[in-house]
């Protein structure tokens, strides 16, 4: 088990795991790595022997690695080449990504503890899910105008529609809704029909050609139903937001995902698809 030599200790790698707590597949690794090397290998047996003052070693490569340094970034630190100022970088980096998973995991926590209340609440689990999403940058033809009601933006659909076709564009992703009133509204709702395009489309007064920016919290949920039922789902979505600390922070949008042959002719249609996207923000407590 231990074999004594002139110049020290030699103790072969079954009892250096015992002794360092690790597995020999570990040692083995961490030598084939050049992290832990045995100072001697019998050529004929294959065994690996240990010195004991390499315990040491092992013992400071566990701790780096309890920090969460990777086997990579623990060489580099073992190998004297580096200076304090480049050590101290290195653990500043890692103190760094510790904070942000910390932020994350509090993130997930809150969100967790939101849904139990929820639970609480309603005494089951929610029909609607909402997901915090990354709506990605897109060009849009559109049309905006003050309509009496929600459901009354024919007259935007009609004007973009026949605009599109006149110019021989056609969409390339589903078309969608963003709502501009600061507050609730069932009157006079400024509404903008938008219709995702892969081009420049000529413009005049009341057709526009631009490019919505990349958005980088959505609330997002999808509503199977009719049109007549979104309230509904907006609110839902909307009570979400305040028990997960957000806040709304701009227009929300509707896309509607299916909806048949395509055109929008009727309020009841159950078998329309539309996710909701409301553009949130972290409330920060002070």
């Amino acid at each position: 088990m231990v074999c004594l030599t002139r110049s020290s200790i030699m103790i072969k790698i079954g009892d250096f795991s015992k002794y360092g707590r690790v597995t020999v597949k570990t040692l083995r690794h961490y030598d084939e790595m050049g992290l832990l090397k045995p100072v001697a290998v019998d050529p004929f047996t294959g065994y690996r022997y240990y010195a004991s003052a390499q315990l040491t070693r092992l013992n400071r490569i566990l701790a780096l690695k309890e920090l969460g340094l990777s086997l990579k970034q623990i060489g580099v630190m073992l190998s004297g080449d580096v200076s304090p100022e480049q050590l101290r970088e290195m653990l500043d980096k890692r103190k760094a990504e510790i904070a942000r998973l910390m932020t994350r995991e509090q993130e997930r926590l809150a969100l967790v503890e939101a849904r139990l209340a929820q639970i609480e609440l309603e005494g089951k689990m929610s029909e609607m899910e909402v997901v915090i999403k990354k709506a990605p940058a897109v060009k849009v033809a559109s049309v905006r105008g003050i309509i009496p009601t929600y459901a009354r933006q024919e007259v935007l659909w009609q004007t973009l529609e026949g605009h599109l076709h006149l110019h021989g564009v056609k969409p390339v992703g589903p078309c969608f809704t963003l709502y501009h009133n600061t507050e609730y509204t069932e009157q006079n709702v400024d509404a903008e029909a938008c219709e995702p395009v892969g081009v420049d489309v000529p413009t005049n007064r009341k057709v526009n050609c631009y490019e919505l920016p990349q958005l980088e919290n959505m609330a997002c949920a999808v509503h199977h139903g009719a049109f007549n039922e979104l309230p509904a789902a907006y609110a839902q979505i909307l009570a979400w937001i305040e028990r997960n600390g957000y806040r709304v922070c701009g227009p929300d949008r509707e896309v509607y995902l299916y909806t048949g042959t395509g055109k929008i002719t009727r309020q009841d249609d159950p078998s329309y698809v539309t996710e909701i996207q409301i553009p949130v923000e972290k409330i920060h407590s002070s």
